[in-house]
């Protein structure tokens, strides 16, 4: 029998904040949580050590590249995720509907810009048994299905998996997004299904949530929302709301979406979690989110900092002004990073192009992060979390 719970710890009285836990069989996410993302089942230059220290609860694997490698046969033998990694928390995979999504938009963009011409062969074909699809490593041929969009997610055992879904491209017409969600909806029925025979220690202790799509069409979404609430999952997705979309545009979803969901039903949005997004997104009443920010900025050298000389959330560690800097990256931190490295050494690092730069400036984003939602998640049971939003936002 699945362990999978969601508490209700505490709300907020001036939004529809609120803070929790999920109960998993690899252990609880406090909430508001955000879930940093591991495609290949590593958050790129970070130990499973550092992730401890760090305070990271659960992270995000992709269910695409791991079907095609290190391949099921491999992690099947090892156990799982969690063994094949030595990883003890709870961990989540998505569908692979995204990344079928971004080689189908690769293939969309190549129309335009070729305008007519000939193409080489399609990366995805949709239909409704599912989708083709060619490798971006040899070029082979593969089909996704819910089905086996269930049983790879089983195979790879994580806490939470979320159902085989059609992201549509940004921005498509009412019609084509209309029929994305409705594809979307008999597919979740089909994954539901496919999740209900599944047998195994493994499946036993997963969760399926079920995913809204519909665009930036309010229409849609709001019927999305509907549709997916009264199926009995546990847990419910956002999606299609970092495709391409403005701001506004997401923020008007969660406001069309989020008041139509069961309370006691989780809420994770995909791939959204810029610092200036996360006080809408928890105001909203979202549980969790994930997002490739913070870990794609360190290898960048952009730091998150809580106040910098031009006002924004981070602060370029390569740039030449920063050479003889012996200051912290951000002197408010206790990170490790913060508490024994400089700026000037961290600027040297990436100039000099050593590895070890990538690990230093990723740590303290997440550990930036992971502080953030720390103080979110006391201010909501405190009822102080505009007094928080005021103090990291004006």
């Amino acid at each position: 029998m699945s362990k999978f719970n969601f508490e209700i710890l505490g709300k907020d009285v001036k939004s529809d904040a609120r803070a929790g836990v999920i109960h998993t069989v690899h252990g609880d996410i406090k909430t508001p949580s955000f879930v940093p993302v591991g495609t290949q089942a590593t958050v790129k230059s970070m130990s499973n050590e550092d992730l401890q220290e760090i305070g990271v609860q659960v992270f995000f694997v992709n269910t695409y590249h791991l079907y095609l490698r290190p391949g099921l046969e491999a992690i099947e033998k090892g156990n799982g995720l969690h063994s094949f990694i030595g990883w003890g928390k709870p961990l989540m995979t998505d569908s692979a509907g995204f990344q079928i999504f971004s080689l189908g938009d690769v293939n969309r963009q190549r129309k335009l810009c070729l305008q007519g011409d000939p193409l080489e062969i399609p990366l995805v074909k949709i239909s409704e048994e599912g989708v083709k699809f060619r490798s971006h490593l040899d070029g082979s041929g593969h089909l996704f299905t819910p089905e086996k969009s269930i049983e790879v997610q089983r195979i790879l055992g994580a806490d939470i998996m979320i159902a085989f879904d059609e992201c549509c491209y940004y921005p498509a017409t009412h019609d084509y997004a209309k029929k994305a969600m409705e594809r979307t909806h008999r597919w979740a029925l089909r994954c539901l299904a496919a999740k209900s025979k599944l047998q195994g220690k493994l499946s036993e202790r997963q969760t399926l949530y079920g995913v809204v799509q519909g665009g930036v069409f309010e229409d849609l979404r709001r019927q999305s929302a509907k549709y997916i609430s009264s199926l009995p999952f546990p847990g419910i997705a956002i999606g299609g709301v970092a495709v391409g979309e403005s701001k506004k545009e997401m923020k008007d979803v969660l406001d069309w979406v989020v008041p139509l969901l069961p309370e006691e039903k989780t809420r994770h949005l995909l791939g959204v979690g810029e610092i200036d997004d996360i006080f809408t997104l928890v105001e909203k009443g979202i549980d969790s989110f994930d997002c490739v920010m913070p870990t794609r900025l360190g290898r960048m050298g952009h730091l998150l900092v809580r106040k910098v000389e031009n006002r924004e959330w981070k602060l370029d560690i390569t740039k030449a002004m920063y050479a003889s800097d012996k200051r912290p990256i951000d002197e408010n931190c206790d990170c490790f990073v913060c508490r024994n490295y400089n700026r000037g050494y961290i600027n040297h690092l990436f100039r000099a192009k050593e590895l070890l730069a990538y690990r230093l400036c990723t740590f303290h984003n997440l550990f930036f992060l992971e502080n953030l939602m720390r103080e979110i998640r006391t201010a909501i049971k405190e009822e102080k979390l505009d007094q928080v939003k005021k103090k990291w936002l004006q």
